[in-house]
Order: structure tokens, then sequence, then C-alpha cells
């Protein structure tokens, strides 16, 4: 007799629901360690194509391979329990076509265990979105300012500023939520323009650099620590980690060169030595 067990992790339909309701909280984590500490205390975790640019060097998400992404969200999902896990499709891996989104898609949630893919786009995406929706793949959409079409945008500046551009964005908006996204995110555009998205739309909007009139909110996870060099406008640092990171690897290379670490707490001793550290600490050995 088959045993089917409940889904303890948040899931893709709650996320539609919190529509209007208590904000949605996104971070995004692209290993075990970072996985760990933040899922407590958040929503949805987001392994985003970001990782390209803040794990890998790279100057834009362009280049990020499917197989990254995938290596990355395994680790993510093996390190958390509660939130919901949505791994970003790398440009390449769905744009062709809908049959082609969904072989991505599909070994992207068989080869990780996460709840959802993102992609970018609007109108153009529409028939994809709702392609892998009709065959059980929940998909968050993104639009406003999409940093995988930054060779064609001419960089990674603000969308939407002014009222004539709106139209596009509201359509884009209107088309992934008819499609059947679960939620979509939008970022880096004109705050007036994210509060009329996100009331004329029935499912949460995800802002980063749109506001907080958005259902929801999401940042990288270093650039709100402070440890990446430069941030977005949009980015608010709740800690400094990059000098307290420079500071401890400073100390700990002038204790190497002085010969000061690893001292004798940090060493091992033999084991005939080892009755006579004990009673340097008044321990019996009998």
């Amino acid at each position: 007799m088959s045993h089917q067990s409940t889904i303890k992790r948040i899931t893709a339909p709650e996320i539609a629901a919190r529509k209007g309701c208590e904000p949605i909280v996104v971070l995004t984590s692209y290993h075990a360690q970072t996985a760990a500490l933040v899922d407590p205390h958040v929503d949805i975790l987001m392994v985003g194509d970001s990782l390209g640019m803040v794990m890998h060097g790279l100057d834009t998400t362009v280049p990020v391979p499917l197989d990254l992404m995938i290596a990355h969200a395994q680790a993510v999902v093996r390190a958390s329990s509660r939130a919901l896990v949505v791994v970003d499709m790398p440009f390449g891996s769905y744009e062709e076509s809908p049959a082609l989104a969904f072989r991505s898609a599909a070994r992207i949630m068989k080869e990780t265990g996460c709840g959802a893919v993102k992609l970018e786009g609007g109108v153009q995406m529409a028939e994809t979105i709702a392609y892998l929706s009709a065959r059980g793949i929940p998909v968050m959409g993104h639009i406003g300012m999409t940093p995988q079409s930054v060779n064609q945008l001419g960089g990674f500046a603000a969308r939407g500023r002014r009222r004539a551009e709106w139209a596009k964005f509201e359509e884009d908006a209107k088309a992934v939520a008819e499609a059947g996204a679960f939620a979509m995110v939008i970022e880096a555009v004109a705050e007036a323009l994210a509060a009329r998205i996100t009331r004329d739309v029935p499912i949460p909007t995800i802002g980063i650099g749109a506001s907080a009139e958005c259902d929801g909110q999401v940042l990288v996870l270093e650039d709100m620590l402070g440890l990446a060099p430069r941030v977005p406008k949009f980015v608010k640092e709740y800690a400094q980690l990059r000098s307290a990171v420079e500071g401890a690897v400073k100390a700990y290379a002038q204790d190497v060169r002085a010969r000061a670490f690893p001292a004798e707490e940090h060493t091992y001793s033999t084991l005939e030595e080892l009755p006579e550290a004990l009673k340097k600490l008044n321990i019996s050995v009998s």
C-alpha cells in the first residue's frame, strides 16, 4: 500500500493565497550554509541566477548554465526544510519553446526537489508559463528590469520611470498572471507603477527596487549583509560583514606569521603525553 507524505514546506499555492495579506519575505541563497541560516525566517528561498555574479565573478547572469543552477539549488534544498525554494531558469534554458522550457524546468524540479521555478519575461513568455503551469510546474514570473536581457536593454537601469512606458509593463504583468503564474517579481521600476500593477493583478508581487507597495520583497543576501563592494540604490545593508570578514582575515594572517596560531589549545598531543597534560589540569588519571 502506497503512502503519501504531507508537504511540510511552504508551497506555491500558499504563497499565491497571500495576495494582499502579510508581506512575503524572500531572500536569495546559493549554498547550504546560508540556506540553513535564512530558512527559519523567510517564506521563499530564491536560488537566483545572480549567483553567477555573486559566487562566480561573472559580469552578468547571461553565461550561467543550467547545470550550475541545479548544483547550487541541490545544496539549498538539502539544507532547508521550511521555505519554498524557487530556482531561476537561466538564459537559454526556456526561451526557444514551451517544450524546451518544460524539459529544463522538469529537470530542475526532479534533480533538486525545489517547489517552483522562475523565468523572466511578460507577454512573450505567457504561452510558456501557461504550458508549464498546465503540466504541474509552479512558475514565478519576473517583469520590469529583466537581468537576462541586459545586452538588449543596454544596462541595469530602472524601468518604467516615464508614464508613457507603463502600458508595456502593465500588459506584461497581466499576461503573466493570466497565464497561471503563482507570483511575480517586479524589479527596478518606479514606485507608482509597481503600486498600480500590484493593485491590478490577482497574484502576489515580489518587489526588488519596486517599493513597499508590493506584496513582498526580495534582496540578494550578500547585498543586504554588506558583503558586496557596491550595491544598487534599492538595497538596504542590514549588516557590514565585509569589514568584519576583512578584519578577521587580517588577524588570522598576523597570527600565522607570528606563529601565534595554532596555539596549544588548537593542537593534539600524543597519547603518551596525555596523562601529563591531564595532571597539569588537576584531572586524575587513575
